[in-house]
């Protein structure tokens, strides 16, 4: 069947060349491909039942990518993104993973890289096991990918909602950087940075929206871990 298992992708790309060597490669690995040349079009496929992930070139004729990952994040969509650029700038990359995109891909690329993106994505969509997680008045539905405190309903990115559901599921536990690079970011993210802290404190501050209890705790040179109520001495 091949690597990505009759996987629903859509490519966003306006150039007609890259858009058909990307869609053989990803067909001939058992790929099943929609094409998009421009924003107006990303957005309206983004919506196709079924979508298992979109492939989102950075500049468009009509449009950018960082807006169009915008606009599919404030319509509702949950489908990963991956975000294809030339640009090669760290501001870049967290502007537009902070725009709601699951990860980011510098051209040129080869085919190999792209399939290891595409697989790191979905082994960290799938890395939350069970239907449920919960933490004081913390519930995390698995299945529909969302959080809520209270009732009350947490607006998450993908990106930040993993990196919640990750600390539940190992709550109690000190999770380093590096763990929490492998299995909510993926490969080849530099652990120096300080990229995980700032996500760490947007989700800080979106739980006090709704809830006094602090969650996610920093130990110093080691890394972060969430405490529930039945944790703690």
């Amino acid at each position: 069947m091949g690597k990505l298992e009759n996987l629903a992708i859509l490519i966003v790309e306006d150039d007609p060349t890259i858009r058909l060597l990307v869609k053989k490669a990803l067909e001939h690995h058992g790929g099943k491909v929609y094409e998009a040349a421009n924003a107006v079009q990303a957005v309206e496929m983004s919506q196709m039942p079924n979508l298992d992930m979109i492939i989102l070139d950075l500049r468009l004729p009509d449009g950018n990518g960082y807006d169009v990952c915008i606009e599919i994040r404030q319509n509702g969509i949950k489908t990963p993104v991956l975000i294809l650029s030339a640009d090669h700038e760290t501001d870049i990359k967290v502007k537009n993973l902070n725009a709601g995109a699951d990860d980011y891909l510098t051209k040129p690329f080869s085919i190999e890289e792209l399939l290891a993106r595409i697989e790191a994505i979905r082994r960290r969509s799938n890395v939350i096991n069970g239907s449920e997680l919960n933490c004081n008045e913390m519930k995390i539905n698995v299945i529909e990918r969302k959080v809520t405190i209270n009732g009350n309903e947490i607006d998450l990115t993908n990106s930040e909602f993993n990196l919640l559901a990750y600390l539940i599921k190992n709550k109690g536990k000190v999770i380093s950087l590096e763990e929490l690079a492998e299995n909510v970011w993926g490969i080849d993210f530099d652990t120096q940075t300080n990229y995980i802290n700032v996500y760490v404190s947007y989700l800080r501050k979106k739980i006090r929206k709704f809830s006094k209890h602090k969650y996610i705790h920093t130990v110093r040179k080691q890394g972060f871990k969430i405490e529930c109520s039945s944790d703690v001495n």
